[in-house]
């Protein structure tokens, strides 16, 4: 009998197994503890016991959201891409104390423990395991001989180091040390652990925590009544429940029969196999439009994301001359306030389905 993988089950169903003096301690439903899964627990007792002492985050494991489990199929088609690596990066012109920084990122490990974890496998399915005992993956590069060139190179190279989901953390830090007083901080996660509105979380949340390493005094960080497994738990039970039928109605109706391929012209024909090489043209719209376009958004009681959704797909209708366009877009997915204080992957893909046959006005 696989004793881990036996017990990784039992975690993965809700079960709760720990160490106490000596004894073997569960808390779970009757309907996951039956009675045979209690003979087998009884059975193997003093392995069980064993294995928790020496790997006390054995049973820290647990299923993963639909949106990690999409990104983690996305991961084993191209595991050396750095597509989804999500770096920060700061200079800090300043002597500083690294010993600091380093228990500044402990922290905040310890804050959001979703940052510690790895994604392996449970049979065929994928899991997410906490290793709050791990040690952080936090180096430190000298680059006090380096040039601006090659000290670039060298952090854009640390940043697209491809991530080992199963065997390492989805987080780790580079620090390169130009002088006492010139220092380069990367923060690189995977996108699996992390999302934009994460990104803004950290980015408000380091600098409280520095501060408190360096005042040895507690955070004043709020405390987390939720994790991200609640998250992933809520998700479940409104896809599997009668919320979740009425989603599954709804998107069939505004997503079935055959979809439409864009046939968007190019200046090249796409190559025989996917790649994750492309870019990406970065434009500003003006004061005046922008003003403009937030006072018909306001006029006709619509959003701009939605007015500006409107102009491109109206845009992708004149380029290509069809007139059933989907387009995809990122939603937060954070749609219960409890959730909007936790890092991690909430994103959810929506598609936006326009139908402009018989020539329709904008409005």
């Amino acid at each position: 009998m696989n004793l881990i993988q036996f017990l990784q089950d039992l975690s993965i169903k809700g079960v709760k197994l720990w160490n106490e003096e000596g004894k073997l301690i569960t808390e779970s439903s009757e309907e996951v503890l039956t009675t045979d899964v209690i003979a087998q627990l009884k059975q193997y007792k003093s392995e069980i016991l064993q294995l928790l002492r020496e790997n006390p985050d054995i049973c820290q494991v647990y299923p993963l959201s639909y949106g990690q489990k999409g990104l983690w199929f996305l991961w084993q088609l191209s595991p050396q891409s750095s597509s989804y690596n999500v770096s920060f990066s700061v200079r800090i012109y300043s002597q500083v104390d690294i010993t600091i920084w380093q228990q500044v990122f402990q922290a905040l490990r310890e804050r959001h423990p979703l940052l510690g974890s790895k994604f392996t496998k449970l049979g065929e399915q994928p899991i997410q395991q906490l290793e709050q005992n791990q040690e952080l993956d936090f180096l430190e590069i000298d680059a006090s001989s380096w040039s601006e060139e090659e000290l670039h190179k060298k952090v854009v190279e640390a940043h697209r180091h491809p991530f080992n989901l199963e065997a390492e953390s989805v987080m780790r830090v580079r620090w390169f040390t130009c002088s006492e007083q010139d220092h380069i901080m990367l923060l690189t996660i995977h996108h699996i652990a992390l999302d934009g509105w994460s990104c803004n979380l950290i980015a408000k949340e380091l600098p409280q925590l520095y501060q408190a390493q360096k005042d040895g005094v507690e955070t004043s960080l709020p405390p987390l009544n939720n994790s991200y497994q609640d998250y992933v738990s809520w998700q479940k039970e409104l896809i599997e429940g009668q919320e979740g039928e009425r989603l599954w109605s709804y998107w069939q109706r505004k997503l079935g029969g055959e979809l439409p391929v864009l046939n968007l012209p190019t200046d090249r024909p796409r190559p025989p196999i996917q790649t994750d090489k492309g870019g990406s043209y970065p434009f500003k719209l003006s004061e005046r439009l922008t003003e403009q376009l937030k006072e018909l958004a306001q006029t006709e009681g619509v959003t701009l994301y939605m007015t500006l959704l409107a102009a491109f797909q109206v845009l992708l209708y004149r380029y290509t001359d069809q007139e059933d366009i989907l387009v995809g877009s990122p939603t937060s997915g954070r749609t219960k306030a409890e959730f909007a204080s936790i890092v991690g992957y909430f994103v959810e893909s929506m598609v936006m389905r326009a139908d402009l046959s018989g020539n329709p006005s904008f409005r």
